[in-house]
């Protein structure tokens, strides 16, 4: 499946909001700038160079732009930046730290700026090829970690749960940023910004021509 039909049926189906005055402006925001000129806000100079690697390792350019092409490793920084929680920053650092040791421990390379997308996609892969039961339980292993740290008790995660719990949430905030991106919600998704007639019942096929609605 490509990605232009796989996006028409994609929902909001992350555990995410849906925008608010302040995602709106990030997302107005990260049209202003380059990827070239990016300055990040949230991470280093090095992790954004990873965060712009991985963004594209998950939705790579095909019939439609590449997600850094659409600034979604902009989105991203800016979002964990003005948005996240404190604990959610921290967690995120954590885990992306985990991830770069693991991926520079595998590539056989010392620094981060070394690092391009043949040496990141089989760490990404890897961490993201899980089953339910795998997830389940990395996914409860993050919550009780959490509960912990907001005890004020000491806690840590192993590398693997670590390793899905960043891969997780920057797949998650990819495909969430770039779904909302301007191109993709005018020019992939079913775009009409001045509604006209109301159709409570009707096929979506006969409707939008089987996409989803951007609005």
């Amino acid at each position: 499946m490509d990605r232009r039909k796989a996006l028409k049926n994609m929902g909001l189906s992350l555990g995410y909001a849906v925008a608010t005055p302040t995602l709106i402006s990030i997302f107005q925001s990260c049209k202003t700038e380059t990827v070239l000129e990016w300055t990040p806000d949230f991470f280093s100079k090095e992790e954004g160079s990873l965060i712009t690697n991985l963004v594209d390792l998950i939705l790579p350019k095909t019939d439609t732009p590449s997600a850094s092409e659409v600034q979604v490793n902009i989105f991203i920084d800016r979002f964990a930046n003005e948005v996240m929680e404190k604990e959610q920053q921290d967690f995120l650092k954590m885990t992306m730290k985990k991830f770069v040791n693991v991926t520079l421990k595998s590539s056989g390379k010392e620094i981060v700026n070394d690092l391009n997308a043949q040496d990141i996609e089989p760490v990404l892969a890897q961490a993201l090829k899980v089953t339910k039961e795998e997830e389940k339980n990395y996914t409860k292993s993050v919550a009780d970690y959490n509960i912990s740290l907001k005890e004020g008790n000491s806690s840590e995660l192993d590398d693997k749960t670590a390793l899905f719990g960043f891969a997780n949430s920057v797949r998650g905030l990819t495909i969430w940023g770039y779904k909302t991106s301007e191109y993709v919600g005018e020019e992939v998704l079913a775009y009409l910004p001045i509604p006209g007639e109301y159709k409570g019942c009707g096929d979506l096929e006969e409707l939008t021509g089987g996409k989803a609605w951007s609005l």
